[in-house]
């Protein structure tokens, strides 16, 4: 084959047409992408590292962020500029090639606008301390996730509204579905709502035990939808806002004390001076402990006569709302309480029964085996 004869191979090969368009420039259009996906790494590499050195330098952090905010979508622009130009090469035709791009265009800008989110998180709750310094995580989390989604949902709207979808339209034609729709927004909208009205009472916040209805444990991320809770058992359990709204809360660390609630029995035989002294003993111990909180209700009082027992009512609070503490300080009560009962000479009742016999028979009759009756 001579020389003539391979370039002329080569022609026919470049020129066959593949879906109306000729394979060389499939192979031109292939080339421009990859050259600025190559720009794209070298923008990466070169470009992008070279302003952040700038901007580190600087004194302000404005700056940086900003960076941060566009550098992603700024390679992203790279890709779209190639995929342009290549569909430009291969005859696309020319009104799907505009939408297209306009719609990758439309989604860089509210991308940039989702990054600026990210980045200025921390001055986001710094904002929403001006709320309240004790919900300012949940309002910060609350503004974040609804800002987050208002962009994606304008962003959507935008690229329909590109390739000429009238989203009001299509809402309004869309009949029985539309009305399916209506009804998931109103449950949406109650959730949200809740949500709000949860932030505007301030009862939980992120970290907090609390328990509503049968869910109970601590209170995890605080949504626009739903308010997570893990329980004691560490399952994750999603709970609508609008329940929680609807719902008695409580909110176990709210609290600054915990109660101690105790009946305890003494043995019956123990002598009226001797119930007298013990509840003096614990009355003063507790007044005297360290763990208990002296400005509450406390309570010591020979309650009733049991069926087994004397029982001695205890009633009083700790000091303290954190659990091992609270069981410190019950475990170290229930020991003093133990040696002030053996210290007076008394002990604990069990449950239990005497049987009394008032007269036994002057003559028992026995039966032996042969059946033959023997009077003693």
């Amino acid at each position: 084959m001579n020389q003539d004869e391979l370039l002329s191979n080569i022609n026919t090969i470049l020129n066959q047409i593949i879906l109306g368009t000729p394979l060389y420039k499939w192979a031109l259009a292939l080339v421009v992408l990859l050259f600025f996906l190559l720009l794209k790494n070298l923008f990466s590499a070169i470009i992008v590292k070279s302003i952040k050195t700038v901007v580190s330098r600087t004194k302000t952090s404005i700056d940086d962020k900003l960076l941060l905010m566009i550098e992603s979508p700024l390679r992203f622009l790279f890709v779209v500029i190639g995929l342009w130009l290549a569909f430009d090469i291969i005859n696309l035709r020319a009104d799907i090639l505009q939408h297209f791009v306009r719609s990758l265009f439309i989604i860089m800008v509210f991308w940039i606008f989702y990054n600026g989110i990210n980045v200025f998180t921390d001055d986001i709750y710094k904002f929403s301390q001006k709320f309240g310094k004790e919900l300012y995580r949940e309002i910060g989390s609350f503004l974040i996730k609804a800002t987050k989604a208002f962009i994606i949902t304008i962003g959507f709207l935008a690229v329909l509204q590109e390739w000429g979808i009238n989203v009001t339209a299509l809402i309004a034609s869309l009949g029985i579905g539309g009305l399916a729709i209506a009804l998931a927004a109103k449950d949406t909208a109650a959730n949200f709502f809740g949500g709000l009205t949860i932030l505007a009472d301030k009862s939980l916040k992120i970290g907090e035990w609390v328990k509503v209805g049968s869910v109970e444990g601590i209170v995890e991320d605080l949504g626009m939808r739903t308010t997570k809770i893990r329980t004691f058992e560490k399952s994750l359990i999603t709970v609508p806002n609008q329940y929680i709204a609807n719902n008695p809360i409580e909110n176990f660390s709210r609290r600054n004390v915990r109660r101690i609630k105790m009946t305890i029995g003494l043995v019956y035989d123990t002598p009226g001076e001797t119930m007298k002294k013990i509840l003096k003993d614990i009355k003063e111990m507790l007044e005297n402990h360290p763990g208990i909180a002296k400005d509450q209700t406390m309570l010591v009082f020979f309650d009733k006569f049991n069926d087994s027992s004397l029982d001695i009512f205890i009633y009083t609070f700790t000091n303290t709302a954190d659990w091992i503490e609270y069981m410190a300080i019950k475990e170290d009560i229930n020991l003093k309480i133990m040696e002030i009962v053996e210290k007076n000479g008394s002990s604990f009742a069990y449950p239990s029964q005497s049987i009394y016999i008032e007269k036994v028979p002057e003559k028992l009759t026995f039966f032996d085996d042969s059946r033959n009756s023997t009077e003693h």
